[in-house]
């Protein structure tokens, strides 16, 4: 089944008094949501002890996590000795999501720096089939690592710099993240066409099994020439895009990803919009 929920917590849990990741959980399945992504963007620094106590919550309250790696990450980094660092932050990640009980690892790929894009995309592409093979080394291949669309233009990370990433292995699910595309693009995303025809791109690409339970970063993203600036709210009727057409589109397609809402302060809110907003037309079309 489809499943949405927040990236990390919002601004309503602490006011409600939670504090610790554990009580996430709860609060999440509160709102009548179904998953949660635990940010490592600073660094992976959390102890086993800890991890634990986070699986057992999360399970008791049938609430799934997963986990985004640092935003140090760049695999297109000509100093091999940095782009070590990045294998080892995806590794470090998937350690800690399968001790905290999860599957899925979002991870940014990387910047395009000095180099022109085709150098850069090239030295990203050989480094990915690195970490592939890091990856299975480690024992990892049960887990799922999404490779994140990206939301400014000197960032490595176009829908079809994706799948290429993703061609690379099974091991590679998309991350799509549909605010960034929109940011990008200078707010392409506006149709049930418009998210259609980059699903179907993607799904031509890799094929239906491997992006039916995708992965699905969203929300309203103020962008400028040079693409993503800041994340927003639903409330803002500025930027796009909205998610209406995305929830019109996912059904005519038959997919079912994870949702994850990365409205700056009201995720859990807006995540709760978008699944009633999902429901709704499903039933609509039953």
């Amino acid at each position: 089944m489809i499943k949405f929920g927040p990236s990390g917590n919002c601004e309503a849990f602490y006011a409600a008094g939670y504090e610790r990741t554990e009580e996430s959980a709860e609060f999440v399945k509160e709102n009548g949501l179904d998953c949660f992504e635990y940010s490592f963007g600073r660094g992976v620094r959390m102890s086993e002890q800890t991890a634990n106590a986070i699986k057992k919550a999360f399970e008791k309250q049938s609430v799934e996590i997963s986990a985004h790696a640092p935003y140090f990450i760049n695999f297109a980094n000509p100093d091999d000795e940095m782009a070590a660092k990045s294998y080892e932050y995806v590794l470090s990640t998937a350690k800690a999501i399968k001790e905290m009980g999860g599957r899925r690892v979002v991870f940014h790929p990387a910047t395009q720096g000095k180099d022109t894009r085709t150098i850069a995309f090239s030295r990203t592409l050989d480094r990915v089939k690195i970490l592939r093979d890091y990856l299975y080394l480690n024992g990892y291949q049960d887990l799922m690592f999404c490779p994140e669309t990206m939301g400014k233009l000197a960032q490595i990370g176009t829908i079809e710099e994706i799948a290429e990433i993703c061609l690379v292995d099974e091991i590679f699910t998309p991350c799509i993240d549909f605010g960034h595309v929109n940011a990008r693009e200078g707010g392409s995303l506006k149709t049930a066409r418009d998210y259609e025809d980059r699903l179907s791109y993607m799904i031509d690409r890799l094929g239906f099994a491997r992006m039916e339970h995708f992965h699905v970063h969203f929300s309203k993203i103020q962008y400028g020439a040079k693409g993503e600036i800041r994340h927003l709210t639903f409330d803002d009727e500025t930027f796009g895009p909205e998610f209406e057409p995305l929830a019109e589109a996912l059904l005519k397609l038959s997919l079912k990803p994870y949702v994850i809402c990365e409205s700056a302060g009201t995720q859990t809110r807006d995540a709760k919009y978008m699944k009633t907003v999902y429901l709704s037309m499903s039933e609509k079309n039953t």
